[in-house]
Order: C-alpha cells, then structure tokens, then sequence
C-alpha cells in the first residue's frame, strides 16, 4: 500500500484513510454541512474510550448516525482499495435492528473484503491511531486479494 499525501497538524496526522473516510463523510453531505468542517472534527465520533462504549447500550435500534459511519468507514476502504488496484469496488453492509450484520466490499465477482459486525451501536475505536491501523490492515488485506485475483475483479 503506498501512503502519500500525509498532512500534518498540531494534533493529528491525516493518513490517506483517514482523509478516504472524511471524503466519503463530505461526499454524502447533501447540505454541505460538513464543507468547512477540519478533518479533526469529522473523526472525532468515530474515537470512543471503553467507557463511552459500556454507557452506550446494546438494546435496541442502531442510530443512524452511527450507521452512516460504518458506512463511511467501508467506503473509505473501498475507495482506498480502488485507488491501489484500479478495480472499481462496491460496499454492502447489512445489519439487523439489533446491531449484526455483514460489511462486504466487492469488485466485480471477488469478495476483497467480509466483515462481521457485532454490536454496532458501540461501533468507534480508541485512538484515531487504532482507527488508522485497523482500516490500512483491512485495504492491505483487500488490495492483496485483488492483486491476487485481477481477472475475477473485472468481471
């Protein structure tokens, strides 16, 4: 995976992910919202410490907010995904009213990405850092399996 384009603030370092994910955040801003918005604000929702995840319950419906940023999760990853292996990728996320489902990134044929969800309503990680590591595992893993497979990925 290459990484270019890294931009630097006081607080955070803005990986090509984590910029993906607040493109994908933009892009689906229908009131231009979000336009002036720093990259540091968009993915404040997405850091949760362990005790903001144990006061949020797992009863019940999964707020839409939250399903808007799983969703823009696996986007960033499709898109980052697209940029490495040229494959035009889909997202699909199913999830149930109590918070299981799947994300599935597809490319034509090939399934590059399957994730199990689990209690979703909880969905955020530590750290922008661990945010970072988990979604460039998941792009790694799926530009592998694309670069393995090119020819199913177009079809």
């Amino acid at each position: 995976m290459t990484t270019t384009n890294v931009t630097t603030t006081a607080e955070v370092v803005i990986t090509p992910f984590l910029k993906a994910i607040t493109q994908q955040i933009r892009a689906n801003d229908p009131y231009g919202t979000y336009r002036n918005w720093s990259d540091e604000l968009l993915l404040k929702p997405y850091v949760l410490s362990k005790a903001q995840k144990r006061e949020i319950s797992v009863e019940g419906d999964v707020d839409p907010i939250t399903k808007g940023r799983i969703l823009a999760f696996y986007r960033a990853i499709a898109h980052r995904i697209e940029e490495e292996t040229g494959l035009l990728c889909q997202v699909v996320i199913d999830l149930s009213h109590e918070g299981f489902g799947w994300a599935l990134v597809f490319s034509g044929r090939l399934l590059v990405v399957s994730k199990t969800l689990r209690d979703t309503q909880r969905f955020g990680f530590d750290s922008l850092e661990k945010l970072e590591a988990e979604g460039a595992k998941i792009v790694e893993s799926g530009i592998n399996l694309a670069n393995r497979f090119p020819e199913v990925g177009r079809l």
